[in-house]
């Protein structure tokens, strides 16, 4: 947990203090260490409307929908659940989003330890320990602290990410742009070509191992519809990814056969950090004017996803597999997003606005967490419960009860970031 002096003059600090317009520039060394130690306002504020579908937003949108029944809203409605399988909507995008976000923030932070002539030892180490930190809690978020090993869950949401994004900066930091793009296209194909091709051996009979068999995949690698051998590759309980699981993953897996925050689906999940590495480091850089940038994030955004788009026609887009396709359209569909807020939010200053969204996005763990540790069902209840059930027409109840405990969560993270409190790792 982090603090910041929270005194009467540190409350008055203005926004542009903590977030710097992207014209702001000086050369001096010290200006260089406080500017590397500020932060862009767009991605605080990408990162909260990100995080508010987490804590009440999506409960919110489908009790709307309700109240107004139709084919628009019964739309609306399905893009606040996940896809059981292929495809992809809104929910699914949240998840990939943070991890983007999360890369895109490294190359700040890491300029920000340079600044202050960090050794690369220490750096390294910081990074490591931040993402083995986030299993150990990933691993206590969804066991509490039983010791039952056999029924365990090892993989988890905060696990994906650590792990992820530690390999994603630890490659960030080794090697050049160009390498760091070739590596990334060689993971995402290589990916591709070992789910399609290869079937998971304790669910397929030898004859899926023979040469005429590989032969038949290959041939259909462009046309998957054709071979069953290919679909049953691609299923829940035939992909190579829920066999690695089921054959290394220590404890249970989330779907008893395949676990959506597994290691094997870490790899192409490392690309998903590392996009946003990329992308962050061209927001970071002091050679390129905001407008060229701001062009970057859209034009490849748009790439990217058209990239996604159209492998899914051979390789459908799958969150649980966190496959290449869904890696292409979700990072192209992030590079957009904060190109857009970047665009509005540092560029052109118009900050008021985000307020709510920074408040969100400037505490994160402290979301995540505090759904599972804190009861702020019995909070909005005990504020909320009476009133609405004597002032709210029964039909609207369900909304105004989802509506309190959106606020009240909120609230919270207003106090903790109006007194500067930061939950860090």
């Amino acid at each position: 947990m982090s603090r910041l002096p929270s005194d009467a003059n540190a409350q008055r600090v203005s926004s542009s203090d903590v977030y710097p317009l992207a014209s702001d520039a000086d050369k001096s060394p010290d200006a260089r260490l406080e500017r590397a130690s500020k932060r862009l306002m767009s991605l605080d504020a990408l990162r909260g409307l990100n995080m508010l579908f987490i804590i009440g937003l999506s409960a919110v949108i489908v009790d709307i929908c309700n109240l107004f029944p139709g084919a628009a809203s019964d739309v609306l409605k399905t893009q606040m659940t996940h896809v059981e399988w292929n495809g992809i909507r809104h929910h699914d995008t949240i998840f990939p989003l943070f991890l983007f976000l999360a890369g895109a923030s490294f190359p700040f932070s890491l300029a920000k330890a340079r600044a202050k002539s960090l050794p690369t030892w220490r750096i390294v180490l910081k990074v490591v320990f931040r993402g083995l930190a986030l299993v150990l809690l990933g691993v206590i978020y969804n066991n509490g602290v039983n010791f039952d090993f056999a029924n365990l869950r090892f993989g988890s949401v905060l696990g994906h990410i650590g792990l992820g994004w530690m390999f994603a900066a630890l490659l960030f930091m080794s090697l050049r742009r160009r390498w760091l793009i070739a590596i990334s296209a060689v993971i995402l194909v290589g990916y591709w070509l070992a789910l399609v091709l290869i079937p998971a051996p304790d669910v397929n009979p030898p004859e899926a191992f023979s040469r005429a068999a590989f032969a038949e995949r290959f041939e259909n690698l462009l046309t998957p519809e054709k071979s069953e051998s290919i679909q049953k590759n691609l299923s829940m309980e035939g992909s190579l990814v829920g066999y690695v699981d089921r054959s290394i993953m220590p404890g249970k897996l989330y779907k008893k056969v395949h676990d959506p925050e597994g290691l094997a689906s870490t790899l192409p999940a490392i690309i998903t950090a590392l996009l946003g590495m990329l992308f962050g480091s061209v927001l970071r850089s002091n050679k390129t004017g905001a407008l060229l940038k701001v062009l970057t994030l859209l034009g490849f955004g748009v790439a990217l996803t058209a990239v996604g788009y159209l492998w899914n026609e051979v390789f459908p887009i799958n969150k649980n597999l966190w496959n290449s396709s869904f890696v292409c359209f979700v990072g192209g569909c992030s590079a957009i997003a904060l190109g857009v807020f970047y665009l509005i939010i540092d560029v052109w200053g118009l900050r008021r606005w985000a307020f709510a969204f920074v408040v969100v996005g400037a505490n994160p763990l402290a979301i995540y967490l505090g759904r599972k540790f804190f009861d702020l069902n019995y909070t909005r209840d005990f504020f909320f419960s009476d009133a609405i059930t004597r002032f709210v027409p029964e039909s609207c109840q369900t909304l105004a009860t989802s509506c309190a405990g959106l606020l009240v969560g909120w609230l919270l993270l207003l106090w903790l970031y109006r007194r500067r409190i930061y939950i860090k790792i």
